[in-house]
C-alpha cells in the first residue's frame, strides 16, 4: 500500500524540481533549443523569465506533481487489494 501524503509529495517535490531545471537549461542554452513555449503552454499564466512567472510556474509544477500523487495513491492502493501479490493468480 502506497502513503498517499509521501507519494504525493515526492511527486511535488518531483515536479517543483524538474521546473527549476527546466528554467536553468533555458537560461544557459540558447534560444532555440529553449523549452520557454511549451512551459507557457502547460502552465497556466506562465511568463518566461520574470519572477512572477517562475515563481507562479515552480508553484503550480508542484501542484501537478501532488494531483498525480492524489490521483495515482488510491488508484494503485486499489487495484493491489483487488490483484495484489496476495491473491491467487488466475
Amino acid at each position: 500500500m502506497l502513503n498517499i501524503k509521501l507519494v504525493s509529495w515526492a511527486l511535488g517535490l518531483f515536479g517543483a524540481v524538474t521546473f527549476a531545471l527546466c528554467v536553468i537549461y533555458g537560461l544557459v542554452t540558447p534560444q532555440s533549443l529553449h523549452m520557454h513555449a511549451f512551459l507557457e503552454q502547460v502552465l497556466p499564466a506562465f511568463k518566461w523569465l520574470t519572477w512572477w512567472g517562475f515563481l507562479l510556474g515552480l508553484v503550480e509544477s508542484f501542484l501537478y506533481g501532488v494531483y498525480a500523487g492524489l490521483v495515482f495513491c488510491p488508484i494503485y492502493n486499489w487495484l493491489n487489494r483487488r490483484f495484489g501479490a496476495g491473491r491467487a493468480a488466475i
